[in-house]
């Protein structure tokens, strides 16, 4: 009885959480009797807002669900202080009943239950627009491949977290899916990448203006690139980026700042991005108890932007700071919490024209306590409001794809360094003032230019939730976190060889003791 009512709950509150995209103009509603509510066109068009609702969760990309899991603990980002959202992986005090953290609404369990979440919709959606005579051929076929990415994205980020882990592409009962053991990692990747096939053939190659915040068929196409690059597939990682490079609509902007510019936020380097709005009430639940201010509006930018009571470093500079930051309309208004670890700051190449954009550690000549990560801050007071910020979300961006042809062409047999340095040479023209400087990684052996795709994913990707993949991809994972500097945390002494996945939360194997089957450890954590 307490699963049912646990999945009874997740059915019943999908579409409660509506996201602020432009392309709702229709409530989504709720599917507790599916069999009556896929009538019309309409009616499926709004599931699909729904599910993207779902995805603009804290747990998973409206706050800092996946940063969590992806960036975190790693040598990018660090917590200023020890905060019990993000000590988890900021420290590596994560366990089962650590990843289950009822109250917090951004924890191991909440991202857990939000991607199934999306996996069992999808599941409903796919069932019951697919063949309805009352929905349109064009608009079933839209609606089911938006779904069938949804559900690819959900199962993929599930494998990369847990690896093994419940699979099932049906509409099943709640005690069918109450009682599914873990699947192996591979199974789930084969009908991801069917789902992805699908997708990318029924997708649009461009999306419409009041369609903003959905999938085109691009971030498929970059999905399934990067499932080829973590199996090692590099030729058909290589072929699925040349892709996006050679077919789609994406270019790579002249500088690196343009492409973070909030007035600028449907850029052409952004393949896919999500739509949130100021002053849109009712989006998400609380982050955290007390944290009611927090529930209402979009809040990652505050995780960024710094904490005025923080700053300066100097007692005497505070209020000619507050000066400062008044001349420029600016405040110091956010919670400061994610900022730039040690390692990350001391190790940006000071020529590196990106640097600006990751690395602030003072402002208008005043020297700061902490060090920031500014590409993710909005500070006008007028315009992005402390917890009220109208920001889209970066998920996918082309400079990525540049990156990930560069590593495909440098591993694949018959590979070339050379010409794979061209795939990136745009990204280092724009990185540094010189064309001696841009160049410098030109010319390099195999294994020389492999270390320095390491580092130019890390400078340009800097917490773009992609470090923890790439160094895990890489093998490198627990040796980088090991040898880095920290300046609140002590993540490099508590990192164990398990914390490449993480735990099933407690809660879960509680309601479902046969998630133990396949691996009684629970990845390790037992």
């Amino acid at each position: 009885m307490k699963t049912n009512k646990l999945f009874f709950y997740i059915s019943l509150m999908i579409f409660t959480c509506l996201g602020c995209e432009s392309f709702i103009e229709e409530d989504p509603r709720d599917i507790i009797a599916p069999e009556n509510f896929f009538a019309n066109d309409s009616d499926a068009r709004q599931g699909i807002t729904g599910i993207y609702s779902v995805i603009k969760n804290n747990s998973i990309y409206g706050q800092a669900g996946l940063d969590n899991w992806y960036d975190n603990g790693v040598d990018i980002i660090e917590p200023n202080r020890t905060h019990p959202i993000f000590a988890v992986m900021g420290n590596y005090t994560l366990n089962e009943v650590t990843a289950d953290a009822s109250n917090q609404k951004m924890s191991v369990s909440d991202t857990w239950q939000n991607l199934y979440r999306v996996i069992l919709n999808a599941n409903v959606i796919i069932d019951r627009v697919d063949g309805n005579a009352a929905i349109s051929d064009a608009v079933q076929a839209n609606v089911v491949a938006n779904a069938r990415f949804l559900r690819a994205l959900a199962y993929w980020h599930i494998t990369n977290l847990w690896g093994d882990a419940p699979f099932y592409t049906e509409v099943l009962t709640l005690e069918e899916i109450s009682k599914l053991g873990r699947t192996g990692k591979d199974i789930i990747l084969a009908s991801v990448l069917d789902d992805l096939e699908f997708a990318q053939n029924n997708l649009p190659p461009s999306v419409l203006n009041d369609q903003r915040g959905r999938a085109s068929k691009w971030a498929a196409v970059m999905i399934e690139a990067k499932i080829h690059m973590q199996a090692k597939r590099w030729q058909d990682g290589l072929d699925k980026c040349l892709e996006i490079i050679n077919e789609s609509p994406h270019t790579l902007l002249s500088t690196y700042a343009d492409v973070f510019d909030p007035t600028n936020e449907y850029n052409s380097e952004i393949i896919w991005s999500l739509d949130f709005a100021r002053d849109v009430t009712g989006q998400f639940e609380p982050a955290f108890p007390g944290a009611a201010f927090a529930g209402n509006n979009y809040w990652r930018p505050s995780l960024f932007n710094p904490r005025i009571r923080d700053e300066p470093a100097n007692a005497a500079d505070k209020d000619p700071l507050i000066a400062a930051l008044k001349a420029n309309g600016q405040e110091f208004n956010g919670t400061g919490l994610q900022i730039a670890s040690k390692d990350f700051a001391n190790k940006f190449p000071a020529n590196d024209l990106r640097r600006p954009l990751n690395i602030m550690d003072s402002y208008a000549g005043f020297p700061l306590n902490h060090t920031y990560l500014p590409k993710f801050m909005n500070l006008n007071f007028e315009t992005s409001p402390r917890f009220n910020h109208g920001d889209n979300r970066i998920v996918f961006r082309l400079a990525d794809v540049h990156l990930m042809a560069a590593e495909c062409e440098n591993e694949r047999p018959g590979g070339n360094p050379n010409d794979a340095f061209e795939y990136i040479r745009k990204i280092r023209e724009r990185a540094y003032a010189t064309q001696g400087e841009a160049e410098a990684i030109d010319g390099l052996s195999q294994t020389d230019f492999r270390e320095a795709i390491y580092d130019e994913r890390k400078w340009e990707l800097a917490a773009e939730a992609t470090r923890r993949l790439d160094l895990i991809r890489w093998g490198i994972y627990l040796d980088v976190v090991r040898n880095a500097e920290f300046k609140t945390y002590t993540p490099n002494l508590n990192i164990k060889d398990n914390h490449v996945l993480l735990p099933i939360p407690l809660n879960e194997i509680q309601l479902n003791p046969n998630l133990l089957t396949s691996d009684p450890t629970n990845n390790g954590y037992r």
